[in-house]
């Protein structure tokens, strides 16, 4: 395990400066580390992260395990909470971790010196223990690891819109193979056009409005 000073300018790398979110989500990726037996950051796939939150505590959690979206190691369920779910894949233990909300006001104890409430916070979180900073939890996964992580080499063609899907993320609807976005899963709406950067700089400027 990289010490603590390490892990923060692992993160810190990734913004201009470093945050109290960061610090947090380095003390979890490296207290989840210690829960899980596991050497972190990790440099194979062993370890898989499941973040409730997009931002800074993201790429701190990142930094000090290892994991990455790009290497399907980590996982953003968006449920707005500085969260995050560790899973062992060769165990299928899991352990899930929160900052506990009285954190925020308690950094002050282990930061008398510093000159803002940010200022504390990013100073209170590196000093103080992890029981005071952080809760955890034993969990166990409503879908099977195997079925998250599923299989990179599988690809299929959505029946509707031709596009290719992989990692097994098709869906079955009335006896048709769909991406979930022609399942009703979609985020976007089409225009019924092909876009270009103007018609698309014309489409921003409407919305602005």
């Amino acid at each position: 395990m990289k010490t603590l000073n390490e892990l923060l300018r692992a993160s810190a790398a990734r913004h201009r400066e470093l945050c109290p979110r960061q610090v947090l989500g380095v003390r979890m990726g490296m207290l989840a580390g210690v829960l899980l037996a596991l050497d972190l950051p990790q440099v194979d796939k062993r370890l898989l992260t499941i973040v409730e939150t997009d931002g800074c505590a993201t790429d701190g959690i990142a930094a000090a395990t290892g994991c990455a979206v790009g290497r399907r190691t980590m996982r953003i369920e968006d449920f707005g909470k500085v969260a995050a779910t560790f899973v062992d894949t060769a165990t299928e233990r899991a352990v899930r971790i929160v900052p506990r909300i009285e954190a925020r006001a308690l950094a002050r104890e282990y930061a008398p010196e510093a000159s803002s409430r940010w200022r504390a916070q990013l100073v209170g979180y590196q000093r103080m223990p992890d029981e005071r900073l952080l809760r955890w939890d034993g969990v166990a996964l409503l879908t099977p690891v195997r079925e998250i992580v599923a299989r990179g080499s599988v690809r299929v063609r959505c029946e509707i819109c031709q596009e290719e899907i992989i990692n097994a993320r098709q869906v079955m609807r009335d006896g048709m193979l769909l991406c979930r976005a022609c399942a009703g899963q979609a985020y976007y709406r089409p225009l019924g056009e092909r876009a270009s950067p103007a018609c698309l700089a014309d489409r921003a400027s409407v919305h602005d409005l």
